[in-house]
This record gives C-alpha cells, sequence and structure tokens, in this order.
C-alpha cells in the first residue's frame, strides 16, 4: 500500500507528458527478419477508431456519451509478409498526453524503418471519466484525496490498451503482422501501463465491468487474445498491478511472463527509481529475462540518454532481437 500512495504521489506531477494462448496463423511462418539499420520507407496511418469508450460528467455519473478511442499504424514500405509488431503508450501522468509525442515518432521511424509495425495509441485519461467498477472505486478510498482522480484514471487507460492490443490482433493481416513477435512498451504512465498489460491476465481491466453497464466492451474484438513477448518499460512502475492485487487480490507475477526491458533515470522525482528496483527483483525471482539499465543522474523521461554509447531505441531493440530470436540483417 505504502509504494502504491508514494507512486501515484510522485506520478501525479507529471500533468503533460496466467494462461493466454496467441492468435497465430493457419500455416505457421518463418521468424520474421529486421534490419539492423533504418531500410524501409515508413507509412502513417493516423486517427484508426480501435473502440468506443464511455466518457462521463464525473465518475460514474449517470450521463455519459461513447467518444472515439484512435491509434496510428506505422508501416514499412516493403512487400514483407511476416512483420513483429510494437505497440506504445504515451504517458502523461493519467491526466493527458498523446500518442503523436515526437519522441514516440522519433520511436516509430526507428522501429519501422527497421521492419516492425509500430502503433501508437491514444486512451482515455482522468477528465475522460471513464466508467469504473465498484471494486476499484472501493479501494480508491483509502488513498489520500490528491491521489484519488489518478487511480481511477489507471483502470479506464488500461481498459483502453487492451481493447487496442485486441484491435492489433484482430488485423494482423491486413498490416502483415506475425502475431507470435509481440512487443509493448511505454514511457512513465504509458510503461505503466504496459506492464500491466504484458503482465496480468486477460480478462484483468476487461470482464469486471457488465456490458449493461458498459455496452462499449462488447464493439473491442472481444473474441481476440493475445500473447506480449516483450515489454520495453521507459521509467515506469508496478502501481497498476499493485492496485489490482488491492481491489481484487490479483498477484499477477510469474514465471510466464514475457520478458522486460527496463530504463530508469536514477535521480527520477516523479516515477522514483525504486520502482524499477522493485520490478528488478520480482523478474530474478520469477527467472524470467531481464535488461536493467539505471540512467545514473537522469531524472524522469531521459528519452536521449545513453548507455556505454548506447542510446535506448538501440538497447531496446537488441533486447527485443534476442529475446524473440528475430533475424537481424
Amino acid at each position: 500500500m505504502q509504494s502504491l500512495i508514494k507512486c501515484l504521489a510522485l506520478v501525479l506531477t507529471l500533468n503533460s507528458c496466467s494462461e493466454i494462448e496467441s492468435i497465430t496463423p493457419e500455416s505457421p511462418r518463418e521468424t520474421p527478419v529486421v534490419q539492423s539499420e533504418s531500410t524501409y520507407s515508413v507509412v502513417v496511418e493516423e486517427d484508426i477508431i480501435y473502440a468506443e469508450g464511455l466518457s462521463h460528467q464525473t465518475w460514474n455519473s449517470n450521463s455519459s456519451i461513447a467518444i472515439p478511442l484512435k491509434l496510428d499504424v506505422y508501416t514499412p514500405g516493403n512487400s514483407n509478409e511476416n512483420r513483429p509488431a510494437f505497440m506504445f503508450i504515451h504517458g502523461g501522468g493519467f491526466f493527458g498526453g498523446s500518442k503523436r509525442q515526437s519522441q514516440i515518432i522519433d520511436l516509430a521511424n526507428y522501429y519501422t524503418s527497421r521492419g516492425w509495425v509500430f502503433i501508437s495509441i491514444d486512451y482515455r485519461v482522468k477528465d475522460d471519466f471513464g466508467t469504473i467498477p465498484s471494486e476499484w472505486l472501493d479501494y480508491s478510498d483509502i488513498l489520500p484525496d490528491e491521489l484519488v482522480d489518478q487511480f481511477l484514471a489507471i483502470y479506464p487507460a488500461q481498459r483502453d490498451a487492451k481493447a487496442a492490443l485486441r484491435w492489433v490482433i484482430a488485423n494482423a493481416n491486413t498490416y502483415n503482422i506475425n502475431t507470435d513477435y509481440i512487443t509493448v512498451g511505454g514511457g512513465s504512465a504509458g510503461a505503466i501501463t504496459a506492464i500491466t498489460l504484458g503482465i496480468s491476465n486477460q480478462e484483468d481491466f476487461r470482464d469486471e465491468i457488465e456490458s449493461a453497464i458498459d455496452p462499449t466492451i462488447l464493439a473491442t474484438n472481444l473474441d481476440q487474445t493475445y500473447k506480449i513477448q516483450t515489454i520495453v518499460d521507459f521509467w515506469g512502475s508496478k502501481v497498476a498491478l499493485d492496485g489490482l492485487q488491492g481491489a481484487y487480490g490479483h498477484q499477477r507475477f510469474d514465471s510466464n511472463d514475457p520478458s522486460l526491458f527496463i530504463a530508469h533515470g536514477t535521480e527520477d522525482p516523479t516515477v522514483p527509481f525504486s520502482n524499477a528496483e522493485e520490478l528488478k527483483e520480482i523478474y530474478e525471482a520469477t527467472g524470467v529475462p531481464l535488461a536493467y539499465y539505471p540512467i545514473e543522474g537522469a531524472g524522469h523521461g531521459p528519452w536521449n540518454a545513453t548507455v556505454n554509447g548506447e542510446r535506448l531505441d538501440k538497447l531496446a531493440f537488441d533486447f527485443i532481437t534476442e529475446q524473440q530470436a528475430l533475424t537481424v540483417e
């Protein structure tokens, strides 16, 4: 509980910014091939609606409307029919942020030009007042008043990210995605969401609200399942998983979790470095592969940091390709 309150209190300062089965092709495909250098042109489709979500006037008010939830898809300019995918989630303290953040566009171009399909998503934030299940709402009562809105906003954000990934799986053939090679990642609040997306069960943040209360869930590709292979955590935490455990008693970490890449500033005043250390300890205990990069002296959001002369995008590239055994040319 103390770690949950501490993390929420500090992330609040950032106002800008399991058993699952994968869907695989009918005929198994070979391992995807990616390029070590920027090779392909990048084609961008912006503002694709992947779902709708309810937006209330205040938390769980009787008055609500369904708002569109959008994502951008970056595809490499090649004819490959066997591509890995990387879905990225923006930060913003669950109060704001955008899928068009400049650093995310840079990442999208880095990975897409090397052969990935890169997906950047928007999701509901605090002022959208998404629907909250009673257990999540009840658990918020033990938090300090200034943290309640942020904690409540975590739930619809997570629900939307899961809907976005189901959309990716449902549209895999359109973009020639091999769904056996899925990476999710994010920065700050987006990393919190990506970590939870990779660790939680398929039904978490999906089945707690009946469709009679929130019928928008019915149009979110509920027939699709996914298996995430790798999580990229830029200065995030397990705070949403702490909330899941506090509200429902679910502890989801185990030896079947996706491999995890962590980069985190050691002097981060917003999401303390101790959050990275906690995740490292959990992964060492479960034995799941981990890459751990403390960025010495850095604060929150050190996008341009280097470790031993290597940028974070390159370090994550090396980890993803190694863990997924991708063919690199």
